[in-house]
Formats: C-alpha cells, sequence, structure tokens
C-alpha cells in the first residue's frame, strides 16, 4: 500500500437516483481492497451518457444487484496504482494504468480512489496522456469487440453511424488501422471534421445529408457493415445501404432500438473489458496514432456543469479532473 494512502476519500455521490442536482462532494470511506483487486489513485475520469442514465435511476437492479447509497458513479478512469491484493503480482504500486469497471457494487471513478478487479486494469500506454486514457476504456473496448464481430478484411466497407462520439470516433481510428474503408456519419461540421482528421475515409454530416444516398455514393455495391452507436430514425434509414448479406454491429444500451429490422442481420453486443482485449487495445495504440479526443475536463467540483454538458453538442468525450 502506498503510505499517502488515507482510509477516506474526496467523492462525487448520489444519495438518491434523480437529476443533477442530487450530485454532490463528500468524503467516504475508501473501498476495500480484496485478494485480486487493484487500488487506483484516479486522475481522471470518463464522463458519459450513462452516468446521467444511471444517475436517474435506470440501471437499478439491472445488473442482479441491489444499489446502495451513497453511490458513486463513474465506468472509465486512469491513475496509478495505490495498492495491489495479495494475488496481484502484474502491476506495482506506482505504475499508471487505467481500467473499465461497474459501478455496482463498490463504486465507480467519481473518486479519488477506485478499486478494480486485476483483470479489468491495463498499464497506460507509454506515449498516452492519462486524461486521454481516463476517458476511454469503455468505448474503445467496445469499438473494439464491435469491429471483432464484424470481422471485416482490409478494403471491404464499414459505416461508422455516430463517427464523432465517444465510441464512434474510437471505432474510425481502429478500423483505418485494420485497413477497412470507413464512412463516418458524424454531427456537427466539428465531428465531421474531427471523424476525417482521425482517418475517415469519407465523413458526412448526419444530421444535414441523405446518409443512405452518401452511403450509396460510398459504396454502390452496398456497404459490407455497420457499428451504430446513435440510434433512431436516420440511423435506421441508413442502414438500408448495408448489403443484405452484411452486418450490423449494435452495442447494447444504444437507444432506441429499430423499429423495422434492416435487411442484414444485426448483432447486438457488450463490449470485452478483459486482459486480452486490453492487451489487444494497448498493442494497437503502440502501433498507430490512436488518441482520445477531450472535449472538455471539467474539475471534480464542477461535476454537475460535466452533467449539464452531456446534453449540449460536443464531440468526442468530456472527463473529470479528479487530482
Amino acid at each position: 500500500m502506498d503510505p499517502n494512502v488515507v482510509p477516506q476519500m474526496n467523492a462525487v455521490v448520489i444519495d438518491r437516483f434523480g437529476g443533477v442536482d442530487e450530485l454532490s462532494a463528500r468524503r467516504i470511506p475508501l473501498p476495500e481492497v480484496g485478494d485480486d483487486d487493484v487500488l487506483i489513485r484516479v486522475e481522471s475520469a470518463g464522463v458519459a451518457s450513462w452516468d446521467a442514465v444511471e444517475r436517474e435511476g435506470h440501471y437499478d437492479g439491472a445488473f442482479g444487484v441491489p444499489s446502495t447509497f451513497p453511490y458513486v458513479l463513474g465506468w472509465d478512469a486512469a491513475g496509478t496504482v495505490a495498492a495491489v491484493g495479495r494475488n496481484v503480482t502484474r502491476f506495482d504500486v506506482g505504475e499508471r494504468v487505467y481500467a473499465a469497471t461497474m459501478p455496482v457494487k463498490r463504486g465507480g471513478f467519481y473518486a479519488e480512489y477506485g478499486v478494480v478487479e486485476a483483470e479489468f486494469v491495463a498499464r497506460v500506454p507509454g506515449r498516452m496522456p492519462t486524461e486521454q486514457a481516463g476517458a476511454m476504456a469503455w468505448d474503445a473496448l467496445t469499438a473494439l469487440s464491435g469491429l471483432d464481430l464484424l470481422g471485416l478484411r482490409p478494403g471491404e466497407t464499414l459505416m461508422v453511424f455516430g463517427a464523432s462520439g465517444g465510441i464512434g470516433h474510437m471505432a474510425v481510428q481502429l478500423a483505418r488501422h485494420s485497413g477497412i474503408q470507413v464512412l463516418a456519419v458524424a454531427s456537427g461540421d466539428d465531428g465531421v471534421a474531427l471523424a476525417r482528421r482521425l482517418g475517415a475515409d469519407e465523413a458526412v454530416d448526419g444530421r444535414k445529408v441523405d446518409v443512405w444516398a452518401a452511403a450509396s455514393d460510398f459504396a454502390p455495391g452496398g456497404l459490407d457493415a455497420a457499428l451504430v452507436t446513435v440510434g433512431g430514425e436516420t440511423a435506421e434509414q441508413s442502414l438500408r445501404a448495408v448489403k443484405d448479406s452484411g452486418r450490423i454491429a449494435w452495442p447494447n444500451g444504444v437507444m432506441p432500438d429499430p423499429v423495422t429490422s434492416p435487411a442484414a442481420k444485426v448483432f447486438h453486443y457488450d463490449g470485452d473489458r478483459s486482459r486480452t482485449a486490453t492487451d489487444r487495445l494497448n498493442a494497437i495504440i503502440e502501433a498507430s496514432s490512436f488518441e482520445v479526443h477531450i472535449a472538455r475536463a471539467f474539475p471534480m467540483e464542477e461535476v454537475k456543469d460535466a452533467h449539464r454538458a452531456l446534453n449540449n453538442h460536443y464531440v468526442g468525450k468530456l472527463a473529470l479532473k479528479v487530482v
């Protein structure tokens, strides 16, 4: 254990489910470190749309575990190892790490410290800033799992719908690293610019153009696949551009589900956050120019503003600066 670790920590908690005003700062006990756990001193944590959904109580009971309060949100973080359980030999105190967790039942990362099973902890790649790593894990791993499911070969065509969002802008980069031809459907001029800068072969604003027509121009014989990170009528209509024999990856939690099933097969899935997956992700990061675009990082005391910002237009990711 790092001798600087004290038995209590600063955290953002909710005492009941509800709106933004339920978020409050408080000192609470450090989470217990089990034999197979890593205690992370959090420097940066991701702020995501599902945090707001969880804050409102829509995940209550969804994971088979009763909710307990005070409740700490936050699914992604990066920082340094503060302590390890007695069975953990892969990590040393002081190493830079990132992790994907589930706030139920031991608490999330809107706090100075978070505890995670070692299986779901990875070293931060040497060239990556900790701030970027803190907002990366679930989005990047969900993107990687979706691409694995689609099984595309170099030169085949993929539409990333929601390409300027968290999962989407990472999926663009991972797909291009594999030699896949990417049509990015983004939001806003800044979203289109981001997708192009990150390597998309073509990028369009899904709010301004006929996406189906753009996809047909991009792949006249039909797209080989699509990865959908934002649901809705436009997404549903655009999927007509995927070949009947093609595949569509649709992460669980992306809403709303299609009203009418497209001709191509839709695969619903969860991101893989195992050591095998993070090892693969890190290898890609080290071998490429992969980045996590942080639209804005908020000090922890401005967490309410961070949650309000989730309702506004932004590209990439939002983050909390914990220390």
